[in-house]
């Protein structure tokens, strides 16, 4: 059986500013985000819960995502925002600059697809899914559980759990703790910025990252096309921006997802 990450070695890999997150290294669980879900309104601190094995994981849409031994980064971290909910807004897109901007130090060239994908050679490289709880003590608090999972090999067995085109970025396998570091000193700089500022302070970068900036697309909803036109990146708030024949419209995240279209 493969050792365990070293909660030690990941501490003395991170900057000073993520020395606040309690770490914790499971080799199985269900799902992340389920147990940090069901600890937050007794948590005390930001944590960070990594398991090498998710039985019961869960993508977006309620999708099951089950990740064998060795095939991804599964991993939540709650983080608790004194922000009521609706003041989360564009919350998965700023994670999703977070973590390409990681990555890249890596030599991935991760890019961005609305509303929550990473992507790399225009396959799936990983996913975000965000919970949140309201604290009990007032309405403006809110603990997000923020998922993550980053394939790093076996994406032919993702591929077809997945149904569409997965990849992996199997140069993060030989260092994860390395890369789980890069992840927390981002998210520890990054996310109070979110609570001062909002997406608004990601969104310059999160254009520059589009993986189809300018590019034809279908907005889809259970399969059935509800929009097509041109992206053309995303607004202050998170919303797609999309150049139809009738004009500019923008597109709400929710269950719609982006593909490229098929003429």
């Amino acid at each position: 059986m493969t050792a365990l990450p070293s909660p030690q070695r990941l501490a003395s890999l991170c900057a000073p500013a993520t020395q606040g997150i309690a770490l914790e290294i499971v080799a199985e669980t269900g799902s992340t985000n389920a147990d940090l879900l069901a600890r937050a309104p007794q948590l005390q601190q930001a944590t960070l819960l990594w398991a090498q094995r998710q039985t019961a994981g869960k993508g977006r849409a309620g999708r099951a995502w089950h990740t064998p031994p060795g095939s991804a980064l599964t991993f939540s971290l709650a983080w608790k925002f004194n922000l009521p909910l609706q003041g989360l807004l564009g919350l998965p897109l700023a994670v999703g600059v977070v973590i390409a901007e990681a990555l890249r130090t890596f030599g991935v060239e991760a890019h961005l697809k609305w509303p929550n994908d990473i992507l790399k050679d225009e396959g799936k490289l990983a996913g975000i899914l965000i919970e949140t709880v309201v604290e009990k003590s007032g309405p403006t608090a809110t603990w997000a559980v923020i998922g993550v999972g980053i394939n790093i090999a076996q994406a032919s067995a993702l591929s077809a759990q997945a149904g569409r085109a997965v990849v992996a970025a199997s140069e993060l396998a030989h260092e994860p703790e390395r890369v789980m570091a890069a992840l927390l000193d981002g998210f520890a700089q990054a996310l109070p910025v979110f609570e001062q500022r909002g997406f608004a302070a990601f969104v310059e970068t999160w254009n520059a990252l589009d993986a189809y900036a300018g590019q034809a697309v279908n907005i889809l909803d259970q399969g059935k096309v509800l929009h097509s036109g041109q992206a053309a990146g995303v607004d202050d708030s998170g919303r797609l921006l999309l150049d139809t024949v009738q004009g500019r419209i923008t597109i709400a995240a929710g269950d719609v997802s982006l593909r490229i279209r098929e003429d």
